[in-house]
């Protein structure tokens, strides 16, 4: 407080670096729940269609629905912190997140390459590579660029 009893806040143009942070980690988090109920969306209507998910480099198992979430919440934890990461220690952050999460969607796309499966699981999961990175790279490339003004 000064002498006016007024709390003085922080000096003009001076902004703390948790806010930018803590907030970047609530939209990811909110972004990472709406993945991963679109994934496990998108599996549901595929399996609804015929799609197995019967992955025979897996043992032969059939991929269950929550796997999906699952996977798609760790993989979109990963990419919450390399983007609060960049945000912290980049001076592009948005930019250097773009490249990486589209350089990284596309590497997980060999997986269901290379797994084995019939047709339609490998086309089906291609797709579902896709869906949570349609979700998570724009909503976080968007929240690194407000915040990193």
């Amino acid at each position: 407080m000064n002498d006016t009893g007024v709390v003085a806040g922080p000096a003009s143009g001076q902004t703390s670096r948790t806010h930018p942070l803590r907030g970047l980690a609530v939209t990811g988090f909110i972004a990472t729940l709406a993945a991963m109920a679109a994934t496990t969306l998108a599996a549901a209507l595929a399996q609804a269609v015929g799609v197995d998910f019967e992955v025979p480099d897996g043992g032969g198992e059939t991929i269950p629905l929550p796997g999906f979430a699952v996977v798609t919440g760790f993989f979109s934890v990963v990419g919450i912190v390399i983007a609060v990461a960049l945000l912290r220690w980049s001076a592009r952050p948005a930019k250097r997140f773009v490249w990486t999460a589209v350089s990284l969607t596309a590497i997980s796309l060999v997986a269901p390459l290379l797994s084995g499966a019939n047709t339609a699981t490998t086309i089906a999961l291609l797709g579902l590579h896709l869906v949570p990175a349609a979700v998570m790279i724009p909503t976080l490339a968007r929240s690194l660029r407000a915040r990193a003004d």
